[in-house]
C-alpha cells in the first residue's frame, strides 16, 4: 500500500500516527501530528488510521500544547 500524501496512518512497528509526507524509493515518509522529525516506514507496515485514532492523537496534542508541552 501505497497512501497518498497528506493522508493519516499508523505504523504498525512503533503504534505512531502519520502524515504521510511523500515516497523515498520503497519507503513512505511520515510525519508526526503536529511536526517533528520525520521517520521512515515501509509500505507493508502501514495502514491508514481510524476516526478514532485520529481524534485521541489530536486531543493529546491540543492538550499537551495547553499545559505548555510543545511550541
Amino acid at each position: 500500500m501505497k497512501p497518498p500524501v497528506g493522508s493519516y496512518v499508523i505504523d504498525t512497528r512503533t503504534g505512531r500516527l502519520g502524515i504521510v509526507m511523500g515516497h523515498e524509493g520503497p519507503y513512505v515518509q511520515l510525519r508526526p501530528y503536529g511536526g517533528g522529525r520525520e521517520w521512515d516506514a515501509e509500505p507493508s507496515v502501514v495502514r491508514h488510521a481510524t476516526q478514532a485514532e485520529r481524534i485521541s492523537v489530536a486531543t493529546a496534542y491540543a492538550n499537551a500544547r495547553s499545559r505548555g508541552e510543545v511550541p
